[in-house]
């Protein structure tokens, strides 16, 4: 137990601090199977009750799936750019190619969580033996009493069960469990060949050579980190000079005094530049020249969403 407490809050330190894209996915399905775990000890506890193991059992499997689709569709950067997108500007921009590639870019990421979750769930066959036991017909077993129904047979994933059905507990369950890790594989397979085409999709459809989509990865994640850490310092500055106008001092490490001294803050951004540089960017061309992002397309003066006479150029290309 305490070592699945270990891992789970090891997943949550590299989760953080991962900005690249295999790795955040692969720590997401990691903490997911260490989640999968420890909910499988802890947590579950099938019913064995006619009419309620069917729900408990799907309920084990979907209902956290959904919770962590929600929650990599809220932790998901772009969720957040979309709805700004469009409260700001709504989304007369976009091409039904750039919408498709956007909602599969967020829908894309936030499934890592939940289909690791299913797969798991069906490997183990915990949760589908639950579900499923009381409709095994009992006919399909040799020499199974005829006094005994699905209400016994609802029973089997536990053991609380007369004597003379050991054995064909052991066989429903073998064979429950044949059919759940069955589904889980084909699920696995399904998923695997998705991501294969949607790659290759990608890649084929893309104006961008290797290279240069290689580039722009970097300068997003550049630009992000750079953003971020610059804003933490200006907001410090800007609320160390208001608190010392209002007191007439502010009390500063050290650290923070130099920061202070060798980054001059005079005011904030105003409203309309904040806009300028929030919400989904797509890949943009001004006279052959590429914009990586709206801060990039901010900073180069570049006006408009759509071709103009100055040879402003757009590809539909959802990041």
């Amino acid at each position: 137990m305490a070592a699945l407490i270990t891992e789970n809050f090891r997943f949550l330190s590299l989760f953080f601090k991962s900005k690249d894209v295999m790795i955040f996915n692969g720590l997401v399905a990691l903490g997911t199977v260490g989640s999968q775990e420890l909910f499988s000890v802890v947590a579950f506890h099938c019913p064995c009750s006619p009419a309620r193991n069917y729900i408990y059992g799907l309920a084990a499997i979907g209902v956290p799936a959904l919770a962590l689709f929600l929650i990599g569709v809220i932790w998901n950067n772009h969720t957040w750019n979309l709805v700004a997108e469009c409260h700001k500007r709504g989304a007369k921009n976009f091409s039904a190619a750039a919408t498709f590639l956007l909602f599969g870019s967020i829908i894309g990421r936030a499934a890592v969580a939940p289909v690791t979750w299913s797969v798991i769930s069906l490997l183990r066959g915990e949760a589908y033996v639950c579900a499923l036991s009381e409709f095994v017909d009992p006919a399909s077993l040799d020499k199974f009493p005829s006094r005994y129904g699905p209400e016994t047979l609802a029973k089997f994933p536990c053991n609380d069960i007369p004597g003379n059905l050991t054995s064909f507990k052991e066989e429903v369950i073998r064979r429950l469990r044949y059919e759940s890790q069955l589904f889980g594989w084909l699920l696995i397979g399904v998923i695997a060949v998705l991501v294969f085409l949607t790659k290759c999709l990608k890649h084929c459809c893309s104006p961008l050579s290797y290279r240069q989509e290689g580039y722009w990865s970097q300068y997003r994640s550049s630009e992000a980190k750079l953003f971020e850490r610059t804003a933490e310092v200006h907001s410090r500055i800007l609320a160390a000079n208001n608190v010392k106008q209002f007191f007439g001092f502010v009390a500063l490490n050290k650290e923070e005094k130099e920061l202070v001294e060798e980054f001059p803050v005079e005011g904030v951004q105003p409203s309309p530049q904040w806009n300028a540089i929030t919400g989904v960017y797509i890949y943009r061309e001004n006279k052959g020249f590429p914009l990586y992002s709206r801060l990039h397309k901010w900073a180069k003066g570049v006006e408009g969403n759509g071709p103009g006479s100055d040879g402003q150029e757009m590809v539909f290309l959802a990041t």
